[in-house]
């Protein structure tokens, strides 16, 4: 029960009992309710530091699992890493090699994307450093992926372009020379048939009698025919593209004009005796960017190893060249 209070009244000689008024009970009630405010605010703060709310297990719960799958993400991107290395080096060391490529720079496969701070939004949380760092590894992992796969497209044009290469590389004999029986005189010094000087004969030269075909030993486009009744004498010279350059000199007649294309094989002239020559022959010359290169090199789509063994023994036999 309440307790009640009395106040003693001096004229009546008796305790009468206090009766509080709206003011002091106002003032008790709003006592009594802060009271009550501050006992609950301070269970409220003993429970949250020792116990979780439901909502904040769950967060905790998710947190972990979130963590766990980042640390998973890690292990798998670093297997995504050892794949790419080693297509970047198959890229670099075999690819690139066999189609004559200049390796890609490494500034450029592992290049940054520089400029502003591009985490900035993810900073200021609790775990802001694993975040940080797997979006950073991951944007990595894009510019690789996507540096290899231009990288393969440039490839693939490449071997297209490796592949009309080959076709345009000078790689047959330029005459018809069974058992090798043909093969005068091959490239370097030799001794010139007129001046009987030692001289550096830029061919090699195959004897076959007069109107004897000749065939363009690549794909190309004949660039000049000339006459002429001195020096190479009747010739003309294709340009199969990539630095490649044949030249057919001493010839009987023409079977080609020029500006037009060839292919391997074609007949586009008959052996001759015109120019500076000994005797009917077909005088024979690689060229590479300008420069003349031993033609003997040059033959791999005609003679096995044993014939081109035997191909190089005899030009480098012939002490006299027939121009």
């Amino acid at each position: 029960m309440p307790r009640i209070k009395y106040k003693y009244n001096p004229d009546s000689l008796s305790f009468d009992k206090v009766r509080l008024g709206i003011k002091a009970l106002l003032i008790r009630v709003l006592g009594f309710l802060l009271g009550s405010v501050l006992v609950a605010v301070a269970y409220w703060v003993l429970f949250a530091s020792f116990f979780d709310s439901p909502r904040e297990k769950a967060l905790k719960r998710e947190v972990s699992q979130l963590t766990i799958q980042y640390d998973l993400i890690h292990r798998e991107m670093g297997e995504i890493e050892n794949i790419l290395d080693g297509l970047q080096k198959t890229d670099d060391n075999l690819y690139r090699t066999i189609f004559e490529a200049e390796p890609i720079p490494s500034t450029l496969r592992a290049g940054g994307s520089g400029g502003v701070n591009r985490y900035k939004a993810l900073e200021g949380y609790k775990n802001t450093d694993l975040v940080v760092e797997t979006t950073t590894r991951l944007d990595k992992i894009r510019k690789k992926i996507y540096v290899q796969s231009k990288s393969f497209d440039g490839l693939i044009s490449l071997a297209r372009e490796k592949e009309d290469m080959m076709r345009c590389i000078p790689a047959i004999l330029p005459i018809s020379n069974k058992d090798l029986t043909r093969t005068a005189s091959g490239y370097g010094l030799r001794i010139h048939p007129y001046y009987k000087i030692t001289k550096f004969h830029y061919g090699m030269d195959f004897t076959a009698s007069t109107g004897t075909d000749i065939y363009a030993t690549g794909n190309g486009i004949v660039s000049d025919v000339l006459s002429s009744k001195r020096g190479l004498g009747n010739h003309l010279i294709l340009d199969h593209g990539f630095g490649y350059v044949s030249v057919y000199a001493h010839l009987d007649k023409f079977n080609v004009k020029a500006g037009q294309k060839v292919q391997r094989g074609d007949i586009i002239g008959f052996v001759g005796n015109t120019g500076m020559s000994l005797a009917p022959h077909l005088h024979y010359e690689i060229k590479i960017n300008g420069s003349n290169v031993d033609p003997v090199n040059y033959y791999f789509n005609d003679l096995t190893v044993e014939e081109y063994e035997k191909m190089i023994e005899i030009a480098s036999k012939t002490g006299q060249s027939f121009d």
